[in-house]
């Protein structure tokens, strides 16, 4: 069955909840958001791609920053580019999505998920199948081809299910400290990671005794 509006969930909690559970909780049901030179980074390449002019030509036609959506899959936001090929009657014939990253590639899929989800809603939306898509990291200069292929498709939707999960418990997950994961992340000091299992005074203590 559809999901109605009020359920549609932003394609930026998949990269959330992939990263970590916790962090998904904290941003959407907590509200809670602290920027790092990461995240302010990429809010400022994302408004910058999303002002650039639209191309529109009679067989061919892109969109910056367009607003998408799939009632199936209970998803909702914006593409950063879609390129679209048209048909005699001017209808999408063939559609690429195209994803900017400030950095370079990941080890992970964390970006294909995203770039997946936008194709979802772009299949839903114009009834076109989509096979493939574009990451385009600006630290490499260059475009990436991604297969938009069944166990990608499955990874959106077992992501979906992980977001619903934690929204119908209304309960923001344990912590669990990765070093890196962690120090990387723009929540740190709001989450606070290592005092899991500890007292306040226990915690206190270790700190002070790391700035000592």
């Amino acid at each position: 069955m559809p999901y109605s509006e009020d359920d549609l969930i932003p394609m930026s909690a998949l990269s959330q909840v992939y990263y970590c559970e916790r962090r998904y909780a904290l941003i959407h049901l907590e509200q809670i958001w602290a920027d790092n030179r990461f995240t302010a980074e990429g809010e400022v390449l994302h408004a910058r791609v999303h002002r650039e002019t639209r191309e529109s030509r009679r067989t061919f036609r892109e969109e910056y920053g367009m607003a998408v959506r799939s009632r199936e899959w209970g998803l909702t936001g914006k593409c950063d580019l879609v390129e679209m090929w048209l048909d005699a009657a001017g209808k999408p014939a063939r559609i690429n999505p195209v994803e900017f990253k400030r950095g370079r590639e990941k080890m992970t899929d964390v970006d294909r998920v995203q770039l997946c989800a936008q194709a979802l809603c772009l299949e839903e939306m114009f009834g076109v199948a989509i096979a493939a898509g574009q990451l385009y990291y600006f630290q490499d200069h260059r475009r990436q081809d991604v297969r938009l292929d069944a166990p990608l498709r499955a990874d959106v939707a077992d992501l979906l299910a992980k977001i619903r999960a934690i929204i119908a418990a209304d309960k923001t997950p344990r912590a669990q400290y990765a070093k890196k994961k962690c120090e990387n992340c723009s929540l740190v000091d709001l989450c606070m990671p290592q005092a899991v299992g500890q007292s306040v005074a226990q915690y206190m203590r270790r700190q002070l005794g790391v700035l000592g």
